[in-house]
């Protein structure tokens, strides 16, 4: 079993709301966790899963079947099922709360992002917190001493993917993972989209992983209108599938590229959306430098403190930094990726770096050492950035 980093905090969460609202997409581990995390806290949780028509029907009086129940943890699975219920836990939170009941009652998993849920959720303000569990990252696999980071770059982080017996029987897993997701999960938000264009915009948004979003592009390529195009590609953020990487803007007198840079956010589905089985294929082919760069961005962003602001910075002239993560004036980190054992960094990069006054410069390149590179860079690896990034403003 490998420990999540965040369990600390959902517990925490926990003894400090009512609610709690653990976000993600299917199978990356909502369920394992809430249990594991239940059972740390020495409560003997009620689970429901309400895709299950006997757990649903348990809730068609939810209010007094929240009242038989009281004085346990309630894990409430795939609750964007029942949005309605929101309404219902409302009432029944401030009941208690009156009654002297302040925390640890409700555990809401939902595979949809915070914005897809708002209308819904958007009643609980002030009595609900949220966190997002993104797949397995590096720092999770090193203190479990499963794999290597190479495993988790080609299969991603989906436990059942990662830690399949093969290369081949994780393949297998997303290739199924991907249609069920398409045929099945996105009808059930009420999208009613063509399974089809869903796969071929996936397809298409894995070939240019990294690239600048171009809504004009992509919808001639689907035969489709831009507004139907952007709706597409801001289902799959809601589903977190897809992350926009905002552009780093400012007043400095330069020409700011204004389009969100996307990127797959899980490698192992943007490997299999691609059909690269193994490291032979994936070390073969163009896109390798995209997947590496958008791995070490999921990777860095799972650890980043509340508060920290990402975003990726280019102009029209030709400088550029990958990331940059910034909280203020005090704390500017730009972050360039290279997956090369002897990294050069662009003239572009010192640019970018003058241009927002970084206060450190990173390059994050896929060995294990540390050491200091020109221009007054550090060359790190992906593990000791993340110590950097988790740290970076205590």
């Amino acid at each position: 079993m490998i420990k999540r980093l965040i369990q600390q905090d959902v517990k925490q969460l926990l003894e400090e709301f009512p609610a709690v609202g653990l976000l993600g997409p299917r199978q990356v581990g909502k369920t394992t966790l809430a249990i594991e995390i239940a059972e740390a806290l020495h409560q003997d949780p009620i689970y429901l899963d309400l895709e299950n028509p006997s757990d649903l029907i348990k809730l068609n009086e939810a209010e007094q079947y929240f009242e038989y129940t009281k004085g346990k943890l309630i894990i409430l699975d795939e609750i964007q099922r029942l949005p309605e219920i929101f309404q219902v836990l409302r009432g029944v939170i401030d009941k208690r709360k009156r009654e002297g009941a302040k925390t640890g009652q409700f555990l809401i998993l939902g595979s949809a992002s915070l914005d897809l849920l708002k209308q819904s959720s958007e009643t609980l303000a002030g009595r609900i917190a949220y966190k997002e569990l993104t797949g397995l990252n590096l720092e999770e696999i090193m203190n479990a001493g499963s794999g290597s980071m190479q495993q988790l770059w080609l299969r991603g982080g989906f436990p059942d993917s990662y830690l399949a017996a093969s290369d081949a029987a994780s393949y297998r897993w997303r290739t199924n993972f991907i249609t069920t997701y398409l045929e099945r999960d996105v009808p059930q938000f009420g999208h009613r989209i063509p399974a089809n264009s869903l796969r071929l915009l996936w397809t298409m948004l894995a070939h240019s992983q990294g690239g600048q979003l171009n809504i004009a592009q992509l919808a001639a390529n689907l035969s489709v209108s831009a507004p139907t195009a952007k709706r597409y590609v801001e289902l799959l953020e809601d589903l977190l599938l897809l992350r926009s990487l905002k552009p780093w803007a400012t007043n400095i007198g330069k020409r700011l590229t204004k389009s969100p840079k996307v990127y797959i956010r899980d490698s192992g589905l943007m490997h299999a959306l691609l059909n690269l089985t193994d490291a032979d294929d994936l070390l073969g082919h163009p896109v390798v430098g995209a997947s590496w760069e958008g791995f070490v961005i999921e990777n860095l962003l799972s650890v980043l403190p509340e508060g920290i602001s990402p975003c990726y910075y280019r102009t029209a002239a030709g400088a550029e930094i990958d990331l940059v993560l910034e909280k203020n004036a005090s704390f500017k980190y730009a972050i360039e990726i290279k997956r090369s054992l002897a990294p050069v960094v662009s003239k572009g990069f010192h640019h970018g770096c003058e241009d927002i006054g970084a206060t450190k410069r990173f390059v994050v390149y896929s060995g294990s050492d540390r050491f200091p590179g020109p221009g007054g860079t550090e060359i790190i690896s992906l593990k000791s950035m993340m110590d950097e990034v988790a740290q970076m403003i205590k």
